[in-house]
């Protein structure tokens, strides 16, 4: 959602509303002899608390501990707002936008562009491991971040039920196991943002439907570009293929190296993780499923 500067300072103006009903009424008001104190959380906070402090000629202190108020743009997960309130438990925590209300990436008339907006993510997770913002090598490196991470999760803008249609040419008189073996998974470990890789191997057989070869691959790769354990990826990629196909059985095995398990932690090296998930007769009749096993090499 793009923020115009009209939408932005009339949020802040109810806020000022807000903020003064609350102070004539608060403990702090020290009989009325006190002007507001409100604190901005940097940075978003700051143009909030500066417009707030047009509208009601309040103060703006640079301690939280000295404020009536925090404030600040947005509210996401709430771990930055709960940091500042532990500093100073009596003040009033208020946000303009809450992003869980909003459901969509909030975009504020100082950022211009998602991109704009996005782009102290890897700005200050670069300060935070201690590199030198300065250097040449680094330059380019924020907005080659969010390029390659748009590319990484492209699978959240993408819904296989939606993309592909199942059909029934080739397939009437067709009711033998289709699998295909080696097709590439790429994903992002969601507890640690890290890389897991391997193969997967998708298996079912058709009840008069069948999905173009290369839609397979597709499927699996839609749901590999999202953050993703393995043990989800594998039963997204199954029940996708079942309710498109609504086929005889299917079966999906998925076998990957995490590097959040080899590169940190117990550094174990070269570890395959193999997980499975299967459907209709590959479930219920053993012969079927060790024909699975065997075409799965």
């Amino acid at each position: 959602m793009n923020v115009t500067h009209e939408m932005f300072f009339e949020r802040c103006n109810e806020l000022a509303i807000q903020i003064q009903e609350q102070f004539n009424h608060g403990s702090f008001n020290n009989n009325g002899s006190d002007k507001i104190k409100v604190f901005g959380i940097p940075r978003g906070g700051v143009y909030v608390a500066y417009v707030i402090e047009s509208i009601l000629n309040c103060d703006i202190v640079s301690d939280p501990k000295q404020a009536h108020f925090i404030v600040d743009d947005i509210l996401d997960s709430g771990r930055t707002m709960l940091r500042y309130s532990d500093m100073n438990p009596s003040a009033i925590c208020l946000h303009a936008y809450n992003s869980k209300h909003i459901g969509e990436w909030v975009v504020f008339p100082w950022e211009v562009s998602e991109e704009g907006s996005a782009e102290d993510i890897p700005i200050r997770l670069l300060q935070f491991i201690g590199e030198d913002l300065k250097r040449e090598g680094l330059s380019k490196t924020p907005m080659r971040f969010l390029s390659a991470w748009k590319e990484w999760t492209i699978g959240y803008n993408q819904d296989p039920r939606k993309m592909f249609t199942a059909f029934e040419d080739g397939a009437k008189d067709y009711d033998e196991m289709i699998v295909l073996n080696d097709i590439p998974v790429y994903s992002q470990c969601e507890h640690h943002l890290a890389p897991f890789f391997g193969e997967a191997i998708v298996g079912y057989i058709p009840d008069k439907k069948i999905l173009g070869l290369s839609k397979i691959s597709r499927i699996v790769d839609i749901y590999a570009r999202r953050l993703q354990v393995q043990e989800r990826l594998t039963t997204d990629i199954c029940n996708c293929i079942n309710e498109l196909l609504r086929p005889i059985g299917v079966g999906v095995i998925i076998k990957c190296r995490h590097l959040c398990m080899e590169s940190r932690g117990i550094s174990r090296k070269g570890i395959v993780t193999t997980t499975s998930a299967i459907k209709g007769w590959f479930k219920t009749k053993p012969e079927v499923r060790q024909e699975f096993l065997r075409l799965a090499k």
